[in-house]
């Protein structure tokens, strides 16, 4: 299957994988399997390389002396394993499931003022996921700017996240964020350097003999950590283990 951008438009391919947790090699080989069918071309044509801030290039031989490199970004959490891939420009992928954890709190620790405003807010059944959802854009940026969670990355501040199209992160010049649809209580986020992008998302369905899953759909919601904090946590590094 060879995917098409919607529309003309720049888009962003996401594929979730079942059942592949944390193993490098599966996540390897879905991001493989993606690329090829953005791409339209055998696996075996293909080179990943993986850089710093969780991002990987994917590039292919065009001809004598050319390379075609695409940008692409892995992660995984919630026993899945989620690829994005974009030829547009820059891109970074995070993925959570939804649970409760104390949200007010750790937002005051890790969070920008206005983050904690509007977090306190929001109402109390539903501020586990809206905590998760700014992380999961906070990620997803760090990502797609190479920098991973350094650099002050939790106190980043992210729009405020809800259904629609990407939204512009504020005081970041050409960065969008989104929050796909995903199955069941999966928190996904997408972000992009260069401008904004259509999200497309590769359903769960897997076809015999694969792991990438087959079902397309558009998204048209936009959006991703756990427990208490123990102890005192003091880098980005750190910030996953505590949460």
């Amino acid at each position: 299957m060879n995917l098409s951008p919607v529309s003309g438009r720049d888009t962003v391919f996401v594929w979730i994988g079942r059942g592949t947790g944390d193993q490098p090699a599966s996540a390897e080989r879905l991001l493989r399997q993606a690329a090829a069918e953005v791409l339209g071309c055998p696996e075996a044509d293909l080179v990943v390389t993986h850089r710093p801030g969780a991002a990987a290039l994917v590039t292919r031989d065009t001809g004598p002396g050319d390379q075609l490199v695409v940008p692409a970004s892995v992660s995984r959490g919630g026993g899945v394993t989620v690829v994005a891939v974009r030829t547009g420009g820059p891109v970074g992928v995070d993925v959570e499931r939804c649970r409760q954890l104390p949200a007010l709190g750790l937002a005051r620790r890790w969070y920008s003022p206005a983050e904690v405003a509007w977090l306190a807010a929001r109402p109390e059944p539903g501020r586990s996921r809206d905590f998760l959802r700014l992380w999961t854009a906070k990620e997803a940026v760090g990502k797609a700017l190479g920098l991973g969670l350094r650099a002050g990355g939790p106190r980043r501040r992210m729009p405020v996240p809800g259904p629609g199209r990407m939204r512009p992160v504020p005081a970041v010049t050409d960065v969008w964020v989104g929050h796909p649809h995903c199955p069941g209580t999966l928190l996904l986020a997408v972000a992009v350097v260069g401008g904004e992008a259509e999200m497309v998302v590769v359903g769960e369905a897997e076809r015999p003999g694969h792991d990438v899953p087959a079902v397309r759909s558009v998204s048209t919601e936009r959006t991703s950590l756990p427990v208490v904090v123990r102890g005192s946590c003091s880098s980005s590094r750190r910030v996953r283990g505590c949460l």
